[in-house]
């Protein structure tokens, strides 16, 4: 059974990457999707894509850390559709940085979208669930937010955050008819890598550490968050490699603490003086 169609579904993000493979694949499936994104042309150029496949989409420019703004459009769609049946909260981004080189900025700018990018969705949303007696939000998080990573912690730090959040939600909204996910990608061949900000860290290395063995698309990412959302999975673990991770890091912690020694150490030898 096809439990997209005719459904109305939020995604933020969606002007690029992980966020636009969902919004077209929600579209494909029948869904109603509302897309949102500061970018205003990239998302708008998302939702006529859709369009263009004879599917429905909208696009409007919202700031995912403005709660106003976040409140004032999901409440527009619901008032517009009558309904919001699923909540994808994906927008975010991510710095490559030891704690001792980020600047407040840094972790502001990370967790400001990150975790409460998310915060003020469910806010905004799960009380109108509530009230319409169904729903599912579903938060994009990450195996860094089931792992300690290192030189990465404003995003670990909000991907922890992110997990505990939906694990929590997902306890409160059960009896009352609304469902939570919490979606945790390993490596995604998207561009955030290539685009993220990296504070003192070599880029080449971060990349060259990643295999193509380790790595999803964003096609099949999509396919299996959408997959364990259609299964009420409470947390949607994706990539092999992910998931031996989140399964060493809860039975032996201390060899994952171990490894990521390693990894900072080796992070170390690239270090950037500068810049």
């Amino acid at each position: 059974m096809n439990i997209y169609k005719d459904k109305v579904a939020i995604v933020t993000g969606a002007a690029s990457g992980l966020g636009k493979t969902l919004g077209e694949s929600l579209a494909a499936s029948g869904a109603f999707v509302v897309l949102a994104d500061v970018n205003t042309d990239g998302v708008q150029e998302v939702a006529a894509g859709i369009r263009g496949k004879g599917q429905n989409a909208a696009a409007a420019t919202v700031d995912v850390t403005d709660f106003e703004a976040v409140k004032g459009w999901v409440e527009r769609t619901v008032e517009e559709h009558g309904r919001l049946d699923y909540l994808f909260n994906n927008a975010g981004i991510l710095i490559f940085g030891e704690a001792r080189d980020c600047s407040i900025e840094d972790w502001r700018s990370v967790i400001d979208l990150d975790l409460y990018g998310v915060v003020n969705g469910v806010v905004a949303a799960f009380p109108l669930m509530v009230e319409q007696g169904f729903g599912h939000i579903v938060n994009t998080a990450s195996v860094e937010g089931l792992a300690p990573f290192p030189v990465m912690g404003s995003y670990v730090a909000s991907k922890y955050g992110v997990v505990g959040l939906s694990h929590a939600l997902r306890a409160e909204g059960a009896a009352l008819g609304v469902k939570v996910s919490v979606a945790c990608p390993g490596y995604v061949t998207t561009k955030i890598i290539e685009t993220s900000k990296m504070v003192k860290i070599d880029r080449g290395k971060i990349l060259a550490s990643l295999t193509d063995s380790m790595g999803v698309s964003p096609e099949e990412c999509v396919s299996r968050i959408l997959r364990g959302v259609e299964r009420n999975r409470a947390t949607i673990v994706i990539g092999w490699w992910a998931k031996i991770l989140w399964r060493l890091q809860r039975l032996s912690p201390g060899l994952v603490y171990w490894i990521m020694r390693m990894v900072t150490n080796q992070m170390r030898k690239s270090r950037i003086p500068s810049g």
